[in-house]
């Protein structure tokens, strides 16, 4: 198991500086790379994060939802009051469609399951969390192999709740850490990519404007 407290630099990417994948009216839409923070941290040198560049350029954008820092792909921003209150109900309510490529350690028994699995803060070592039968939150993500390796698989996931660190989790409760995870892999599979192999590849949503779904892509980065 990678330590649960491991020493942090944090050296956020600044090319691209922000990849737009579209604009509008009502709703900006990015691709986050990995190592870049959604909103600022307390410390002055967390100060760096894709609220605050999207901010510099579009000054009226505003946060909906957020991805762990060391998660890439697909994120969604409002750029009024009413777009953002239209789009956070939507995540509140699981109208929002979200599809997470993955590479896993090693190889699952089967080609597709359902984990259903309570989590909660593991508070003396967050922001790691556990799976916790009594006192946890309901989650639930569904996966699929989508390509089977020599070391390890690429896998689909679909979270149908979105608690925090749920995927990769859920991975770990299977016996398959995502590679490059530096709270949840073990050393093989930390020392098996240089970052961490999650991204958000699709997004769907309602648009605020006039209530069509739309899907956003990302292209997967490794």
């Amino acid at each position: 198991m990678a330590d649960p407290n491991p020493p942090f630099i944090y050296n956020p990417p600044t090319e691209p500086f922000l990849d737009v994948l579209h604009q509008d009216d009502d709703i900006l839409v990015l691709n986050k790379p990995s190592g870049l923070l959604s909103v600022p941290g307390k410390a002055d040198h967390l100060k760096d994060c894709l609220e605050r560049r999207a901010q510099g350029k579009f000054g009226d954008a505003r946060i909906v939802h957020r991805l762990d820092m060391d998660t890439s792909g697909v994120i969604v921003m409002a750029m009024n009051a009413q777009a953002h209150r239209h789009l956070g109900l939507q995540f509140e309510r699981r109208k929002t469609r979200k599809t997470y490529i993955a590479r896993i350690w090693g190889q699952p028994e089967k080609n597709e399951g359902l984990v259903d699995l309570p989590l909660r803060c593991d508070w003396p070592n967050r922001p790691r969390q556990m799976v916790d039968h009594e006192l946890g939150r309901s989650a639930q993500t569904k996966w699929e192999v989508l390509a089977r390796e020599e070391a390890c698989a690429l896998v689909r996931l679909s979270p149908i709740t979105g608690r925090s660190h749920q995927l990769r989790v859920h991975m770990l409760s299977l016996g398959h850490p995502i590679l490059g995870d530096r709270f949840y892999a073990g050393a093989e599979a930390l020392a098996a990519s240089n970052r961490l192999c999650l991204h958000a590849h699709k997004l769907g949503l309602h648009h605020p404007a006039n209530g069509e779904f739309l899907w956003f892509e990302a292209p997967v980065p490794f």
